[in-house]
C-alpha cells in the first residue's frame, strides 16, 4: 500500500513559511503544528525568503553589536572545544 502523495496551493505553503519567518518559531513546531513534513516546511521556508530577500529590515546598531558579540562568542567555544578534542585524544593515548 504506497501513501498517496498530498498537494499543497502556492497559498498554503506561502502562509506556512510566514508562520516561521514572522513568529520566529522553530520550524520543527511549525511543522508538527499544521501537520507537515519538516523538511518540507523547511524548503517552502528557503523559497520564502529567497524570493522576500530585499524585504527584510536592515540590523539596527545594538543587532549588529549583538551579531558581532556572539560570533567572537562562537569564535572562543570553537576553539575551546578543539583545544578540548585534542586534549582528551592526548590523554587516551597516553593510557593505553
Amino acid at each position: 500500500m504506497s501513501k498517496k502523495r498530498r498537494n499543497f496551493t502556492p497559498e498554503y505553503k506561502e502562509e506556512a513559511a510566514k508562520l516561521v519567518v514572522e513568529t520566529s518559531r522553530p520550524i520543527a513546531e511549525c511543522a508538527r503544528g499544521i501537520g507537515v513534513n519538516e523538511q518540507t516546511l523547511r524548503n517552502w521556508v528557503n523559497a520564502y525568503r529567497k524570493a522576500h530577500a530585499g524585504e527584510e529590515p536592515p540590523l539596527s546598531v545594538s543587532e549588529r553589536a549583538e551579531l558581532r558579540e556572539l560570533k567572537e562568542e562562537v569564535r572562543e567555544l570553537r576553539l575551546k572545544s578543539e583545544f578540548l578534542g585534542k586534549a582528551a585524544a592526548f590523554f587516551a593515548q597516553e593510557y593505553r
